[in-house]
C-alpha cells in the first residue's frame, strides 16, 4: 500500500499551480489564447526587445513555458520540464530587470518566482503524487537534474547575451546615428 504524506500534496499543489500558470501563459504565446499576440504577434515583441529571430524565440518561449508547464503540472519528466520553465522565466527576467523587482512597476518579480519554483521543482522532484512516479522515474532519474539544468543554464546564457548584443549594438547605432543628425545640423 503506498502512503501520501502531506509533502507529496504540497508538491502536487505547488506543481499544480507554477504549471499551471506557465503552461496558459505559454498558450498566449504559441496560440494567441487568453488574450495573448500568437507567434505573429509575439514574434514582433521578441524582435523589438531584442531577442532574434522574433518567430523563432516566441516558439521556443512558447514551447518552453506550455510544454514544460504542462510536464510540471503532470509531474512528468520533471528535471526537464522544470529547467525548461526557469530558462525560459530566466529570458523574460532579462527583459524585466531595467525596471526593478517588483511587478507592479514592470520588474522581474512575476518571472523570478516562476523561474526559481520551477528550478526549485526540478531539483526537489515531483513526489509521489505524479507520472514520474507511477513510471518508476523512467525520466526522472538524479543525473537527469544537473543534466537539464545545466544545459538550461548554458542555453539561457547564450540567449541573453545574444539578446544584450544585440540591445548593446542598437543603441550604439541610434546614438551614432543621432550624432551624425547634430554634425549636419551644426554644419
Amino acid at each position: 500500500m503506498t502512503c501520501f504524506d502531506r509533502r507529496d500534496l504540497g508538491l502536487l499543489l505547488l506543481r499544480l499551480g507554477t504549471g499551471g500558470v506557465l503552461a496558459v501563459h505559454g498558450a498566449q504565446k504559441l496560440f494567441g489564447w487568453f488574450g495573448g499576440g500568437g507567434l505573429a504577434g509575439t514574434g514582433e515583441f521578441m524582435e523589438s526587445i531584442g531577442y532574434a529571430p522574433g518567430r523563432q524565440s516566441a516558439l521556443a518561449a512558447g514551447l518552453s513555458e506550455t510544454g514544460g508547464g504542462a510536464l510540471l503540472a503532470l509531474g512528468l519528466a520533471t528535471p526537464a520540464a522544470g529547467a525548461s520553465a526557469a530558462g525560459a522565466m530566466a529570458g523574460a527576467a532579462a527583459v524585466h530587470a531595467p525596471q526593478g523587482f517588483f511587478a507592479q512597476s514592470g520588474g522581474y518579480e512575476y518571472a523570478g518566482y516562476l523561474g526559481l519554483t520551477s528550478a526549485v521543482l526540478a531539483i526537489t522532484g515531483p513526489g509521489r503524487l505524479s507520472l514520474d512516479h507511477a513510471l518508476g522515474h523512467l525520466v526522472n532519474r538524479g543525473w537527469m537534474v544537473p543534466a537539464a539544468l545545466g544545459v538550461t543554464a548554458a542555453a539561457t546564457a547564450a540567449v541573453i547575451g545574444g539578446r544584450s548584443r544585440r540591445l548593446r549594438e542598437r543603441q550604439e547605432g541610434e546614438q551614432e546615428a543621432l550624432f551624425r543628425e547634430e554634425d549636419a545640423a551644426t554644419s
